[in-house]
């Protein structure tokens, strides 16, 4: 296996080709936009150089990666031919179910097909496609490049060839898979997003504030990251789509989004990626800045 299609070249899409392409396979990313691919490519590349700089990889490797990517805006040229489609769209049902009918349709019926979904029913996607045992799970952390899981995820009628296949393949991209089963949120996402939830609840109920929160679970749970900018990191329009997802599959209200996070993203603050979340990016840094919300909530409570 490899001729690998990407579809999708936001943060996820491009960090899957890149750990492909470094792998010297050949990948095609594809996506609707020229601008997001080329965007997609000066990321890849950014990412690259700053290996070059760390002396992980060299400048040759570099090029040479750069070089087994290609780009394409029409899904049929770009998947037609592989071996693996790793589908890395946004996490809604109607684009994901839309994009494997199509890709069905096109590619050759020994091609797998594989979902970057990070909560979605793998048996839901396969069903829309004549191929339900090719079709499976494969869920790459953010960023893909440096991180090192990989959710397995089989879905009902996923085939045990192409289980190990896939479990062989994320080894050689040397990445960790951990095979689990077809349930809302598999296991990362089943345990990380109720704690997010939770974190935001405290935050809304006024228990401590922003800063104060991410400290206790840094410091008290060694995490690594606290779970409010965790959420900033992810994008707490994923954040809520994936609660819902939780809450829709298990019927629990447990899961049920708080308030707080569903008013953010209805008025645009998604996190990293807009601006502004809990925390401010709007300045370019990484430093941490509360939100301007946020310090008037602490300038209450003082």
């Amino acid at each position: 296996m490899k001729n690998i299609t990407v579809i999708g070249s936001g943060t996820m899409g491009n960090g899957i080709a890149h750990a492909f392409a470094q792998c010297d396979y050949k990948v095609n990313l594809v996506d609707i936009s020229e601008a997001a691919l080329q965007k997609a490519l000066a990321t890849i590349t950014k990412n690259l150089d700053r290996q070059v700089q760390k002396g992980t990889i060299t400048e040759d490797a570099k090029n040479a990666t750069l070089k087994n990517i290609t780009t394409y805006t029409d899904i049929a040229t770009g998947a037609k031919n592989a071996d693996l489609v790793v589908e890395a769209a946004s996490e809604n049902i109607d684009i994901k179910l839309k994009i494997f009918k199509q890709l069905d349709e096109v590619c050759s019926p020994n091609t797998i097909l594989a979902s970057n979904t990070s909560s979605i029913s793998i048996t839901q996607i396969a069903a829309v496609t004549k191929r339900a045992d090719k079709v499976i799970g494969m869920h790459f952390m953010n960023p893909v490049p440096i991180m090192k899981l990989v959710e397995i995820i089989r879905g009902y009628s996923t085939s045990d060839e192409v289980t190990d296949l896939i479990m062989e393949t994320s080894k050689k991209l040397n990445k960790v898979p951990v095979e689990v089963n077809d349930f809302p949120g598999f296991v990362a996402n089943k345990i990380l997003m109720p704690m997010i939830n939770e974190a935001i609840i405290t935050l809304q109920e006024g228990v401590a504030g922003v800063e104060e929160i991410d400290t206790v679970m840094k410091l008290g749970m060694a995490h690594p990251m606290g779970p409010l900018q965790l959420a900033d990191f992810i994008g707490l329009d994923v954040c809520l789509n994936i609660l819902r997802v939780l809450q829709d599959g298990f019927g629990n209200q447990k899961y049920a989004p708080c308030p707080l996070l569903v008013n953010m993203v209805t008025a645009g603050h998604l996190g990293v990626k807009s601006g502004k979340g809990f925390y401010d990016y709007s300045g370019g840094t990484k430093d941490l800045v509360l939100a301007d919300r946020f310090k008037k909530k602490v300038a209450e409570l003082a």
